[in-house]
């Protein structure tokens, strides 16, 4: 595995262990060259799924995309990286699960937007900004009008 620091082809496996879902492999590593340390985590991949853009582009489906957009959503939030770890492997699963190799990204997104609405609201909101490609504070006004009518979250004990 490369390291990520200084670009070493030779790093060496620690520690390894389930993850907490049990959906992955865990490694903790180490660069013998910088002596950084650096954790990867290895996956069963059941499909090679390709995203469906609106334009009707195809791109490879990337994990590691929709983790990011996740983490970002969430940053700063009280949400344990392993309960968001959690929620990515099960968007995850229900991709690779549903028998088609081409998603709509409309279908991602509403599988995002569903499972942030269950964990954290200010994620929800976040995500939603970006998502439903908001122009206006009356577009945040109305997603958090629909949060206070129906009011679905984790609440904040659960999310530790």
């Amino acid at each position: 595995m490369r390291c990520p620091f200084c670009g070493s082809q030779d790093s060496q496996v620690k520690d390894s262990r389930p993850a907490e879902d049990g959906g992955a492999i865990r490694r903790r590593r180490i660069c013998p060259d910088c002596n950084g340390r650096f954790t990867t985590f290895e996956r069963v991949q059941l499909r090679d799924l390709m995203v469906v853009k609106k334009s009707g582009r195809r791109v490879p489906f990337e994990r590691e995309k929709l983790a990011r957009s996740v983490h970002t959503a969430m940053r700063k939030r009280p949400v344990d990286p392993e309960r968001a770890e959690r929620m990515i492997s099960g968007i995850v699963r229900q991709l690779e699960s549903s028998g088609e190799t081409d998603v709509p990204s409309e279908l991602v997104g509403r599988l995002v937007m569903d499972a942030l609405r269950h964990l954290d609201d200010v994620a929800y909101v976040r995500f939603a900004s970006v998502y439903r490609d908001f122009r206006e504070a009356k577009d945040f006004a109305s997603v958090i009008e629909e949060l206070k009518s129906d009011p679905i979250a984790a609440s904040d004990d659960d999310r530790a």
